[in-house]
């Protein structure tokens, strides 16, 4: 007989509880309070949530219509970007607000970082075109870049830039020039020494026939500075075999 009392208390306690999960959600398993923007729902956690479903971009997207974020807030007032130049979200491959976001602060002992932004989500027709998101850099060296920032720069992180010339030829005094005298056309895979009245075709050809090289098409391949006497592969050169 006790034993039926018991489980009975219980029942009643576990039903209690499950009321109390449903009537004062934002008291009972809320991880926190939401960001200060979602203030006036803070209590309204259905809101954003499906009943044992959790999150839901559909929910989101009634007060936040799909057209508009990133460009107008939720009253139409515009927004002002500054790193980046339009919405992105029109442009990913599928819409799931909780990829990316998390409205809860969380205990700040607890508190998890907010979540990484991953170009996986865009569509493929844009996710190599950064230009299409962000404002490219306006300093001097980039200003002559028109190529795709993958030719130094990771997705997965902006910096550091695998770009580091001196590795590859060293820009000193007598080759202080633009990007497009060596690298016609803006195209970083190709380069060229016959860009400027110093290096012509003919004059490179004889000077290296004459010394027995007859392959001089990868300059940098024994050339790695304006040194005269540097143009020695290995130490040997790249001399004709007989």
């Amino acid at each position: 007989m006790k034993r039926g009392w018991l489980m009975a208390l219980i029942t009643l306690n576990l039903a209690a509880l499950l009321a109390l999960v449903f009537v004062y959600p934002h008291l009972m398993v809320s991880p926190g309070a939401v960001m200060p923007a979602h203030e006036e729902i803070n209590t309204d956690c259905f809101a954003c949530h499906a009943p044992l479903r959790g999150a839901a971009a559909d929910r989101c997207i009634k007060c936040h219509a799909l057209a508009d974020i990133g460009v107008r807030t939720t009253k139409g007032a515009p927004v002002e970007r500054k790193a980046v130049k339009a919405s992105f979200h029109q442009k990913l491959v599928e819409q799931d607000c909780m990829a990316c976001h998390s409205d809860h602060t969380g205990p700040r002992l607890t508190e998890r970082r907010g979540k990484r932004f991953s170009h996986q989500l865009l569509r493929a027709d844009v996710r190599e075109r950064c230009e299409a998101c962000h404002k490219p850099p306006a300093d001097s060296l980039h200003r002559q870049v028109t190529g795709n920032c993958a030719q130094c720069h990771r997705q997965a992180g902006w910096k550091p830039a695998t770009f580091a010339h001196d590795k590859l030829f060293l820009l000193d005094s007598d080759h202080n020039a633009s990007c497009v005298t060596c690298h016609a056309g803006n195209d970083y895979k190709r380069y060229t020494c016959y860009g400027c009245h110093e290096h012509q075709p003919d004059k490179i050809r004889r000077k290296h026939e004459k010394e027995g090289i007859r392959d001089f098409e990868n300059c940098v391949k024994c050339h790695r500075s304006a040194e005269e006497k540097e143009g020695r592969e290995g130490g040997h050169g790249n001399r004709a075999r007989d």
